[in-house]
């Protein structure tokens, strides 16, 4: 099945993700540096965290001790690690930017996501999460869901992530709006169906997935919603 198609009816599955949930483009920066190895309801309640103390501000961050920064992010686990790697994310926008958000995505994307890859806890998932929720730069974000759902449709059988990455941007148009519902409305799959555990019978891609196929199960009826809803 053609990655657009899929696009299609996850859409008419799903409806509209509205990711990322933030208020500002920090804090969707915030948001992907604490969500490693945890859910978003836990960042949610960290980003909210540092809402409440009035420091969800990369001078307010930059400046912090750990001690205090671990007491707000604490909710989003890995305490150790995720309040060093988010003040030395704020430590290095203060420098190259002096905070200023615009002036930091102001260059090339490709030598920005390069720079972000050298940083502390910035892995490719987070890199181009940033860049696509918070810069609006049309790139793929492949996360586990991803793979899971693209080996079980046939689509590859690695789990590289560049090559999964690859995979996307060379079947779907690059634009900013496709690329974020996308990933969003796999994760959603991801979540709610295609889990470790598949449910099968409940998948709108299961007449095109080759995992569906090889476990004979095929009995997805689409819901009202999926019939009337229109794609676009």
């Amino acid at each position: 099945m053609d990655p657009r198609r899929v696009y299609e009816r996850l859409l008419a599955r799903f409806g509209p993700q509205h990711w990322w949930p933030a208020e500002t483009r920090f804090e969707v920066i915030v948001g992907a540096l604490l969500m490693a190895q945890t859910s978003w309801p836990r960042v949610a309640e960290a980003v909210g965290n540092l809402r409440r103390a009035g420091v969800l501000d990369p001078r307010a961050l930059a400046a912090m001790s750990i001690g205090d920064l671990r007491a707000l992010v604490r909710p989003a686990g890995l305490h150790r690690t995720k309040p060093r790697r988010l003040r030395a994310f704020c430590r290095h926008l203060v420098r190259a930017a002096g905070g200023d958000l615009d002036r930091f995505f102001a260059r090339d994307p490709d030598a920005l996501r390069r720079e972000l890859l050298t940083l502390e806890g910035v892995g490719p998932e987070t890199a181009d999460s940033i860049l696509l929720y918070a810069s609006e730069v049309p790139t793929f974000v492949v996360d586990a869901y991803t793979v899971r759902v693209g080996r079980r449709l046939g689509w590859f059988d690695a789990d590289r992530y560049d090559a999964v990455k690859a995979y996307f941007e060379s079947r779907v148009p690059r634009d900013l709006g496709v690329y974020r519902e996308f990933h969003a409305l796999i994760v959603a799959l991801g979540k709610d169906v295609c889990r470790p555990t598949p449910r099968c019978d409940a998948c709108p891609l299961a007449d095109g997935c080759a995992h569906a196929r090889a476990r004979g199960q095929l009995s997805y009826t689409p819901t009202k919603r999926t019939k009337e809803r229109k794609t676009p």
